[in-house]
């Protein structure tokens, strides 16, 4: 997203400025929330409680599919998205992890993404109103769309995948994303349209809450990044033949 846009030393001393473009993945990122904002209007229009045809169909053919080797998975996943878990132990590991790695400004980023994807989702929660189905096996709170947990996931993939900039954490965050999507309607907690609209909020957000933070996370991921506890040294200021130190 960024390490490419970046400018090369235009000589062997001086670097040049860097540029780091983030119009279009801005752009990209808010109509991702657009398409929130309309799914949602579709969902009250059609009075909030009617799911879509299709939607009908794959819970019916999950709930059919339920079987032990695949709830205790899906409850784990539903304990790591949300609750204690998804708001406290989850995000304060990933927090602590950073910090222990020395990327204060990846954990201030993750931190800031976080709150507005949560209060993002409460407040379309309380908004839309959606009844969530019935053949539900967790206790959830009120308001099925969008997905809290989908949202949650999706918003650790894309900040992380953004930090690290490494495919293998892109491809991991991806299939984390999708099982979490999945899990949610298997334990009859959400539509698919509302792990859709989650995974869109956490994406979206995520994406608009990097751009006043580009500049600072690409310096600091070009930064050696050994934990807190290893003494870093600091490089010798070079000195020109006439004593004086050079920057």
């Amino acid at each position: 997203m960024d390490d490419d846009d970046a400018s090369e030393p235009v000589d062997g001393t001086a670097p040049a400025p860097v540029k780091i473009a983030r119009l279009w993945w801005v752009v990209s990122a808010a109509a991702a929330l657009l398409l929130v904002v309309l799914l949602g209007a579709v969902i009250v229009y059609r009075q909030a409680d009617k799911p879509f045809g299709f939607e009908v169909e794959w819970m019916g053919e999950l709930v059919e599919a339920r079987a032990p080797v695949f709830t205790a998975p899906a409850l784990v996943l539903n304990w790591i998205g949300g609750g204690i878990g998804g708001v406290a132990i989850v995000p304060l590991v990933i927090i602590g992890g950073l910090l222990i790695w020395r990327r204060p400004w990846a954990a201030l980023y993750f931190v800031c993404a976080t709150i507005a994807s949560g209060l993002v989702v409460l407040v379309i929660k309380n908004l839309v109103g959606r009844p969530r189905p019935t053949d539900i096996l967790v206790t959830a709170d009120v308001g099925s769309f969008p997905s809290g947990h989908s949202a949650n996931a999706a918003l650790i993939a894309t900040t992380l995948g953004i930090i690290f900039w490494r495919r293998w954490v892109w491809i991991v965050g991806a299939a984390y994303t999708l099982l979490m999507m999945l899990s949610r309607t298997y334990l009859g907690a959400h539509w698919i349209s509302d792990t859709i609209g989650g995974m869109l909020v956490g994406v979206g957000l995520a994406v608009i809450i990097w751009a006043p933070f580009a500049f600072v996370l690409y310096r600091e991921r070009r930064k050696p990044h050994p934990p807190i506890w290893v003494k870093v040294e600091t490089p010798a200021v070079a000195s020109d033949q006439s004593g004086e130190s050079s920057l």
